[in-house]
């Protein structure tokens, strides 16, 4: 029922991808997906607003972002650096506190993309749809994507990895999530306390979930999801990778470098997807200082990757 309107929203030339089911719904991707864009929708509210609030959620996009560039994407899918135990595991909790799955399911779906990327078996191409690509592809089931087999095939590493195993188990990263949440609730309230009292306290404590954790959460998946969607469509190419990644200067700069996907898909192995002086890409900065810090080593650049 919902398929129909995945594959037309947007220019189709293809079907489904190999292994979706078409009329199997991941419910709880769509409620997720549905709570947390509601919830965001509350920043509208006057009453909710603060500046506190406002810079709360932009540092934050860029912080908990770094989670999912840093952490997921380059360091747990790529091994595009090596860093040390406890600055894994920072990266990795920041990353599950964006609410984009776990580090095994991530990791296997975009190693996956890379293997098929814009053929058959690319979980999110958008020669289905644009809206396929970019948000479409999480709200029907796909065993080639989601499966114990998948995986094993695709993220043996992490799976074999406690840590990893252990943030599958019972829910724990949803509860990390919903923990980091409270926390949140909590820090307004106190700051509201401080500033102004009681009433204060309960807006500030609402205005720092609104904004610090809804909308914030919100936009990393929708900036995140244009690496997926608008950078396979819009933009120019360095390389005649054999996908149609472009290099996208709106999504490099909402995604502080992630934007560069011609250049990632032509060396994904490289911790930088600046390929020219202007390319710039902050993420690559971030992992420079771990590295000047004594914290990351082994940093691959594109002349040294693996090309795909």
């Amino acid at each position: 029922m919902l398929a129909p309107f995945l594959e037309s929203a947007g220019p189709a030339v293809k079907t489904l991808p190999t292994g979706v089911v078409r009329d199997r719904l991941r419910w709880p991707y769509v409620i997720a997906l549905s709570v947390v864009h509601l919830g965001a929708l509350a920043v509208f509210i006057p009453w909710l607003f603060s500046w506190t609030g406002l810079v709360v959620a932009l540092v934050g996009v860029h912080i908990f972002g770094m989670g999912i560039n840093v952490g997921y994407h380059r360091l747990l899918s790529h091994g595009s650096f090596v860093a040390k135990k406890w600055v894994e595991r920072g990266l990795v909790y920041l990353g599950v506190c964006c609410l984009e799955d776990t580090p095994i399911k991530w990791v296997s779906t975009h190693r996956r993309h890379h293997q098929h990327s814009d053929r058959d078996d690319d979980p999110h191409s958008p020669n289905v749809s644009v809206f396929w690509s970019h948000v479409g592809w999480l709200f029907l089931d796909n065993p080639n994507t989601h499966s114990l087999e998948a995986y094993g095939k695709y993220a043996r590493d992490l799976v074999e990895d406690p840590f990893y195993r252990n943030l599958e188990r019972n829910y724990r990263w949803f509860w990390i999530y919903v923990a980091h949440a409270l926390l949140f609730w909590a820090v307004g309230g106190i700051v509201g306390a401080i500033t102004g009292g009681i009433d204060e306290a309960i807006r500030m404590s609402l205005s720092f979930l609104v904004w610090g954790v809804f909308l914030r959460t919100v936009l990393v998946w929708h900036i995140t999801w244009s690496v997926n969607s608008l950078a396979h469509v819009w933009g120019y190419r360095n390389y005649n990778t054999r996908d149609d990644s472009a290099n996208n200067w709106f999504v490099a700069l909402v995604s502080v470098g992630e934007g560069w996907h011609n250049n990632h898909h032509h060396a994904p192995t490289s911790a930088t997807n600046r390929h020219r002086w202007w390319e710039f890409d902050v993420s690559y900065l971030e992992i420079k200082i771990l590295k000047w810090l004594g914290l990351a080593w082994d940093v691959k650049t594109y002349r040294n990757a693996k090309a795909s």
